[in-house]
């Protein structure tokens, strides 16, 4: 069955390079633009949280979105990270997408305020009616405090079409099988963490909003299409073999260890806004010994 809106099976969380005095760095963001399209990303999402957004100014997540968009020239799908815990910043930042020419946009599900589910519903139905744009939920409890439940997912999904997946950043498979159970078959479930790829892939989801597709990319790729191919002991191995970057590039908090590994490949400066810090001598040593085993 066709898919509501179709953003490919690898969807790259990117990075936001920064300079000495952490302002953004649009040489080195030419630089990666170019770097991941070439290395397998079917889309990149732009001003999410691997982008540092909740330290970006609104301004400068326009003009870093109207910059990818030159730089990628229609070679891959732009997703805008526009999501708050004001549904009606969230409707605000969704016509900002609009307005800069995005293919879709994500909306995570609203932080600190805890809604009930029925509050999640009103939320993101006000987020979709707002819009013809494509809507990509984002579920991650660790960062919000809350689990939007596969029943939520699924009452969302069969009542807005342009909701049309959703990111699953939570390691529970009951709870993504209950998500693809309850879904409507074209509805699309991505699988928020990198080590959880081939595992969520086995119970229905298509493909990763990823961190790791920074580095090793086209090997991630491999991996999807020979599970879904039906060489599984093959994408089993494969997985296997990148476990060990998956766990390591989260060592500190994300997008810290990435940004060293992108540094060391020569693709950025290596450079956090605070509150986040950049490693240690000791860590980069650590993260090193894993990284060069992929490069």
């Amino acid at each position: 069955m066709a898919m509501r809106f179709d953003a490919g099976e690898i969807i790259t969380a990117m990075i936001t390079p920064m300079d000495e005095d952490r302002k953004v760095d649009y040489k080195a963001l030419e630089k990666l633009v170019n770097h991941l399209i070439e290395t397998g990303s079917d889309a990149l999402l732009v001003a999410g949280t691997t982008g540092e957004s909740p330290t970006l100014t609104h301004d400068e997540e326009v003009e870093i979105f109207n910059f990818v968009k030159k730089i990628a020239a229609g070679r891959c799908k732009l997703i805008m990270g526009a999501g708050s815990n004001c549904t009606q910043t969230a409707v605000m930042a969704t016509n900002n997408a609009k307005q800069c020419g995005a293919d879709a946009i994500l909306s995570v599900v609203p932080y600190y305020n805890k809604p009930s589910q029925k509050g999640l519903l009103e939320h993101f139905g006000t987020i979709a009616d707002s819009t013809d744009l494509p809507v990509l939920l984002y579920n991650i409890p660790g960062r919000t405090g809350i689990t939007m439940k596969p029943e939520t997912i699924a009452e969302l999904a069969n009542k807005h079409k342009n909701i049309f997946a959703v990111k699953q950043s939570l390691g529970d498979m009951d709870m993504i099988t209950e998500t693809r159970r309850l879904c409507p078959d074209d509805f699309i479930i991505y699988s928020g963490d990198d080590s959880l790829t081939l595992p969520m892939i086995s119970v229905g989801a298509h493909g990763v909003i990823s961190v790791a597709s920074h580095i090793i990319g086209k090997e991630m790729k491999d991996m999807i299409h020979e599970f879904k191919r039906g060489s599984t002991k093959e994408a089993t191995e494969h997985h296997l073999k990148l476990y060990p970057l998956f766990k390591k590039i989260f060592m500190a908090p994300n997008p810290v260890p990435v940004k060293e590994c992108l540094a060391k490949m020569g693709l950025i400066k290596n450079y956090v806004r605070r509150p986040l810090v950049e490693l240690d001598e000791q860590e980069k040593k650590e993260l090193y010994a894993v990284l060069q085993q992929y490069i």
